[in-house]
């Protein structure tokens, strides 16, 4: 009742577009899906497989696992051919016709248009607004110069093998962050509910700054900026305009008409108490916020196919404006000044253990593994893609970008403290988004042409943010579509508007007159270590319990060659090691929040934790319930949790077959 795969006779006795009708045998049809076709032997799932008899592996239809309905047959895997090797198949018909139609209504996954499409999205989801004011601060504070001594050892040695790691197992098993671990290590499924719970938490406050950079730029459209004077209805009397003609004295109350503006018309925290008071919603920011996730979603409705297209504007057009900067910072007076205090070394930092922890922690958070974007974009690649010079290729972009807005940032700095007559440190005081919303936005108004650099600059914020937002809901989209196929899997358009839905309602809280304390709280504990700990997770449940030679040979399937022991050894130790560093380190030292004047009380520490700790949670919960609901002694339980329960097609020729 079965033939070889590599027999003749499967293919010659068909004509051109008709499928075979000999024996039950699944034959491929030149178009792209695959059809079952019966003969009346029908078959139904074997006992291991029951309710993922049509369960789509790689997003191309077929059956994992099944005997007749007699119960005289085997199950059928189909392996990887060799050339010593003659592989079988056996396939056949599913009882019921309702799953039959299941299977012959499941068509190819979504692949890329353009392979730049790919390269633009990775691009734009690893450059955003932290390449433009975290990485400057960082290196300046840390030694300057010499930072880029321990920033490039985390990325050869951290960073870059869990990019490629990620980028490689999502292409080769081309499944979201949550269906992947049925075929790496079942018992780990719970990190992929883990990594949606994080993604939902950073949609709820990363959108709400480009909701602050949206307002700036509507308030640029002026022929004067709004924060430029001393004279609007916010400013107080401690406001004080040194750049004006007039001769000024700067006292230790004195505050800018930038602060200002940021502080008491765009956030209006001055209305808020804290944490414990947050105040009432900012209609205006709700608007801007609202326009934002309309763009998101009419960006991310359709898929990758959309979304590949939206992003050669979102990602490259923050490229253009940077070289504008650049080139103007460079042209200002004191700007030497700024450009000698970025990368002025300081040798002694070196020995300085936290350093080192800044590093790791900022590369690992720039290149952005353990969110679930990187698997759910590399699934959309053709599976022979080389992900290997991605992976280089858009890492070495990402650090190049971090490293030229510093000159971008801190020409500007030097100018401000040229102008100010005072020192580039006392000028680079601001961290965070007020590097963005106050420094520099000040450092504009004062240029000339200002109206015009204000817009392209805060454009270009917008931009950055956008297409990482449009990376983080895909990780969460893809990861939730693959799970559930036949529930969501034709509502695409509609899953896609209800996550949209609950991430805006989930932002209101940092909407509020307050919600620069909330967004604050969310960076420091919401995803640091949460991230950190799925992904030393991820690294340690592929290098130990799926197997590093295992990967290294799917990797050889996809590439043609198999990763040397760099790759390996980083795998393995290194890449765990460093972020279980990280990890403790954080822990170790939770970082004591302060905002503008307000110092953030105990409890929050303990509710930042809790935060953090409700998405990892996930991962034990889920730990116990397969041990549960797996049958056998415990033993039998366990090794049958850390066994991948769906085979990985991989392509032979124009079929794609099981590898198990």
């Amino acid at each position: 009742e079965t033939e070889p795969l590599t027999s003749k006779k499967d293919v010659s006795d068909c004509s051109k577009g008709d499928d075979c009708k000999e024996n039950g045998l699944l034959v491929r049809n030149p178009k792209s899906a695959l059809r079952l076709v019966e003969d009346g032997n029908k078959v139904h799932p074997s006992q291991g497989d029951k309710g993922e008899a049509a369960q789509i592996s790689n997003g191309y239809p077929g059956v994992q696992s099944s005997v007749p309905c007699n119960g005289e047959g085997e199950d059928a895997q189909g392996t990887a051919p060799a050339a010593t090797t003659t592989t079988t198949t056996t396939t056949s018909t599913t009882c019921g016709a309702e799953a039959q139609q299941q299977l012959m209504e499941l068509e190819d996954r979504e692949t890329w248009s353009k392979k730049i499409d790919f390269l633009l999205s990775v691009i734009g989801y690893a450059v955003d607004l932290g390449n433009v004011w975290r990485f400057p601060y960082i290196c300046y504070q840390n030694g300057g110069g010499a930072f880029l001594i321990p920033y490039t050892i985390m990325a050869i040695f951290g960073g870059i093998p869990l990019f490629y790691m990620e980028l490689a197992l999502g292409q080769y098993h081309r499944n979201g962050c949550i269906s992947i671990w049925r075929k790496i290590c079942p018992i780990f499924k719970g990190i992929g509910f883990a990594i949606c719970i994080i993604d939902l938490y950073v949609a709820s406050y990363y959108n709400t700054i480009m909701a602050w950079a949206f307002y700036y730029l509507i308030s640029s459209f002026t022929a004067e900026l709004p924060w430029t004077s001393c004279t609007n209805p916010w400013n107080t009397g401690n406001c004080t305009n040194y750049f004006s003609k007039d001769n000024v004295s700067w006292s230790l109350h004195s505050t800018s008409p930038a602060e200002e503006f940021y502080t008491r018309q765009v956030l209006q925290v001055h209305r808020s108490d804290g944490l414990d008071d947050l105040g009432g919603i900012s209609w205006q920011l709700t608007l801007c916020l609202l326009l934002i996730f309309t763009i998101v979603y009419f960006s991310i409705w359709k898929g990758v196919k959309t979304s590949g297209k939206v992003v050669w504007v979102t990602a490259t057009f923050p490229y253009i404006i940077l070289f504008i900067l650049l080139v103007r910072g460079a042209t200002l007076p004191g700007a030497w000044r700024g450009v000698l205090y970025y990368l002025k070394p300081d040798w002694q930092k070196l020995l300085a253990t936290e350093v080192w922890v800044d590093a790791a922690a900022q590369i690992f958070f720039s290149l952005g593994p353990g969110f679930g974007v990187l698997l759910a974009y590399a699934s959309y690649n053709k599976f022979h893609n080389n992900c290997y010079q991605d992976a280089l290729v858009t890492s070495t972009v990402n650090c190049l970008t971090s490293f030229v807005s510093g000159f971008v940032i801190f020409t500007v700095l030097g100018y401000m403290a040229e102008m100010r007559n005072e020192d580039v440190s006392e000028v680079a005081k601001d961290t965070g988004p007020s590097l963005l919303f106050i420094t520099y936005a000040e450092a504009i108004a004062n240029m000339p042409a200002s109206t015009f650099f204000a817009i392209i600059f805060f454009l270009m914020l917008l931009t950055l943010g956008l297409d990482s937002t449009f990376a983080g809901l895909e990780g969460v989209i893809t990861g939730v579509l693959d799970e559930f196929p036949h529930v969501w899997g034709k509502r695409r358009e509609l899953f896609v508007l209800g996550l949209t839905i609950v991430c805006f309602l989930g932002s209101l809280a940092t909407l509020t007159f307050g919600g620069a304390y909330v967004v604050k709280l969310f960076e420091e504990y919401a995803t640091g270590p949460a991230v950190l700990t799925v992904v030393f997770l991820e690294a340690v449940a592929v290098s130990w319990f799926y197997g590093i030679t295992q990967f290294c040979n799917d990797v050889k399937e996809m590439l043609g060659s198999a990763p040397g022991w760099y790759w390996r050894v980083c795998w393995v130790a290194i890449s765990p090691l460093f972020l279980l560093f990280v990890t403790c380190s954080f822990l170790s030292n939770p970082p004591e929040l302060r905002l503008f004047d307000y110092d953030y009380p105990y409890w929050t520490t303990v509710v930042g934790y809790c935060i953090g700790t409700s998405s990892i949670i996930f991962i034990p919960i889920y730990m116990v319930y397969r041990l549960v609901i797996t049958p056998g002694t415990l033993k039998e339980r366990i090794l049958k949790s850390i066994t991948p329960e769906t085979a990985t097609e991989i392509p032979f020729g124009d079929i794609r077959m099981n590898a198990v």
